[in-house]
């Protein structure tokens, strides 16, 4: 029986950075969760980028667990607080990804949970807006803005019909 085989392109692969968690303490990997500010302006999707405080570079609104916050409700509360962005974050995760924090004392390995939020309302005024800068780009363009490999391979992918 002869069957019809589609040519599928493997995933680029990824480089992981190599962290050590020997001797470490449990509390040495942390975790955040971040939001995927995503809208359809003229029937394209959009992603939202911000910058971070620190090097300017472009992220996704993320943050520590909150206390009595489900991840999907603390991703929310980033995306206002760091972007001026309110909407319904969906409770599954889309995907995650890893990053170096450079702290004052430390640097922390951090897995990042990323959830979907489809925006409701775009704010003129928000919590960090005299600290960050707030921009939409396609899915490909918000995939090469990023530094995080696995960030950029999610973003590039994400496709909110799925959601559904």
């Amino acid at each position: 029986m002869a069957a019809c085989m589609s040519k599928i392109s493997p995933p680029k692969a990824l480089k992981h950075r190599r962290v050590s968690l020997r001797g470490a303490d449990k509390t040495d990997l942390r975790t955040q969760f971040a939001a995927l500010c995503y809208r359809f302006k003229r029937e394209k999707l959009q992603i939202c980028l911000i910058t971070s405080r620190g090097t300017g570079r472009w992220i996704l609104p993320k943050g520590w667990p909150m206390h009595k916050q489900t991840p999907a409700e603390a991703a929310a509360t980033e995306a206002w607080e760091e972007a001026g962005l309110t909407g319904k974050a969906r409770d599954a995760s889309v995907g995650t990804y890893s990053y170096i924090k450079l702290m004052k004392d430390q640097d922390l390995p951090i897995m990042t949970l990323v959830y979907p939020l489809e925006v409701k309302k775009v704010h003129d005024d928000w919590p960090e807006k005299n600290q960050r800068r707030r921009k939409w780009f396609s899915p490909k363009k918000a995939a090469k803005k990023v530094d995080e490999q696995e960030l950029s391979l999610l973003l590039a992918a994400f496709d909110p019909k799925a959601l559904m």
